[in-house]
């Protein structure tokens, strides 16, 4: 079963053990296995994507997938609203939704009246992002949410 942020580079698994949202690190390298698509959900979390294609990098993703993705979005939170909708990135979010000076954390806009939090994307790539600043940012949108998150392991 393909699994998102398979490659074992990508920090986003950590980031969420990291921030208290799962109480392990899944190894998605594999695919998915069940026991951890079950502890995701019981934990509250679902995970989609913008635009439904893999890509390497962020930049592959042109404006116009990352607007198609955005109201394909809008429309799926219209029919499922979950508590809160956090956007990995804040370049795609600026493009995805047209709003040139967002910053990271809590949006003033909604979708379907539920909240937008921006957290940073979790690649490698973005380097200026430490673990602790990631896991520090995705604990802030799970608390939003409504997740009771777990103490930040040792």
């Amino acid at each position: 079963m393909q699994a998102p942020f398979s490659l074992r580079s990508n920090r986003f698994w950590a980031t969420l053990y990291r921030a208290g949202i799962l109480d392990h690190i899944v190894d998605a390298s594999q695919g998915m296995d069940a026991a951890d698509r079950a502890h995701i959900i019981a934990r509250g979390v679902g995970l989609t994507s913008l635009v439904r294609r893999a890509t390497a990098r962020a930049d592959e993703l042109t404006p116009a997938e990352l607007v198609a993705g955005a109201h394909d979005l809008e429309r799926r939170v219209a029919v499922a609203p979950p508590r809160v909708v956090a956007i990995l990135g804040i370049t795609a979010y600026r493009i995805a939704f047209g709003v040139k000076d967002a910053v990271p954390g809590e949006q003033p806009a909604r979708i379907a009246d539920v909240p937008i939090w921006v957290v940073p994307n979790p690649s490698g790539l973005n380097a200026h992002a430490t673990a602790a600043g990631l896991a520090t940012a995705y604990r802030a949108a799970a608390i939003a949410a409504g997740i009771e998150v777990l103490p930040e392991p040792q």
